[in-house]
């Protein structure tokens, strides 16, 4: 009964022990792919981090937020410049010649306005 109660108590004692040299087997095992996954970036990742840094400081240069910053982000990762569509650029152009015949008319206040608006209509 003694040799029996012995034995058990010993193995009480040694299974915590065995039981921690198997964690520590399975904690080598996982620190491994962890130890994969920081190998470095590619050129090809490393230039996408570049073009994003330079996007990133463009938009905050300008102080966009919300959609605008998206939209701008957007496009810069993309390598395009934003900036006006075909369409907003003719009307800029069509602004510009109306307002500058309505100075060499020097017209002002209503008469301005009115001229204004029949010719970006026209």
């Amino acid at each position: 009964m003694k040799k029996l109660l012995t034995v058990l108590c010993f193995s009480l004692v040694a299974s915590p022990l065995a039981l921690a040299q198997d964690k520590a087997k399975d904690a080598a095992k996982k620190a491994t792919p962890a130890a994969e996954a920081k190998k470095e970036p590619s050129e090809k990742q490393k230039a996408q981090q570049e073009r994003m840094k330079d996007c990133n400081a463009k938009a905050g240069d300008k102080g966009m937020k919300g959609d605008d910053r998206k939209k701008f982000m957007s496009s810069c990762l993309k390598g395009e410049e934003p900036g006006p569509s075909a369409k907003q650029k003719g009307q800029q152009d069509k602004m510009t010649a109306c307002n500058k015949q309505a100075g060499d008319k020097g017209m002002k206040g209503d008469d301005r306005k009115k001229f204004m608006s029949s010719c970006l209509k026209g």
